[in-house]
């Protein structure tokens, strides 16, 4: 499962693909996105769409957390289970900007990325709070993760379980961040063959 990303536009760039006019960035470092790291989401506000910071990690469900620490999930596959449905309406739904995704291989790392256009992850958000290191104690953070989906041609050859859901045009991050469920939901699929470009 992809456990690493890049995000490599500047947040004017941002603002301009995804129709965020309210920034709350601040100062933006672009670079590669790790588990419990921060990175911009794009999310809907009363005013409209806002970039904002999210620290990368859903809420475990509570018999998977081991140790005094919930490290957080990063992928979410299973929309269906009961644990994900209270994040599932609009308000928690948000848009993941990225350049590139890696998926694990033996030896390092395969880098993917889109051959033409731009896109974003699908993703959950929520704000809560939890203990997500020990030495830090309890701290309220606003967490995301994104959805997976059956890999493409590409991504399966290195990893044939799951893709992250890429988003790729003005109408799919509408649907996403706006639409019932029973319609945002159909946008969990993989990318067409050939979507992605593999980068050595």
């Amino acid at each position: 499962m992809c456990n690493l990303y890049t995000q490599t536009r500047n947040q004017e760039a941002m603002r301009r693909l995804f129709n965020a006019p309210i920034d709350r960035l601040g100062n933006l470092q672009p670079g590669e996105v790790w588990p419990d790291g921060t990175a911009p989401i794009v999310r809907t506000h009363s005013e409209g769409r806002e970039l904002v910071h999210g620290r990368w990690g859903m809420p475990t469900p509570p018999q998977f957390i081991k140790g005094k620490a919930d490290r957080g999930v990063t992928n979410i596959r299973n929309t269906g289970s009961p644990y994900w449905w209270r994040w599932l309406a609009p308000e928690f739904r948000c848009l993941v900007p990225f350049s590139r995704f890696a998926e694990p291989r033996p030896g390092g790392n395969q880098w993917f990325e889109l051959r033409e256009g731009e896109g974003a992850f699908a993703g959950l958000c929520t704000e809560w709070t939890s203990v997500r290191k020990v030495k830090d104690g309890e701290t309220t953070d606003l967490l995301f993760g994104f959805l997976t989906c059956e890999p493409n041609a590409e991504v399966a050859r290195v990893h044939p379980k799951a893709m992250p859901v890429i988003l790729t045009t003005p109408d799919e991050w509408t649907q996403w961040l706006t639409a019932p469920w029973d319609k945002a939901r159909t946008l969990q699929l993989p990318l067409p063959d050939g979507a992605l470009g593999v980068i050595d």
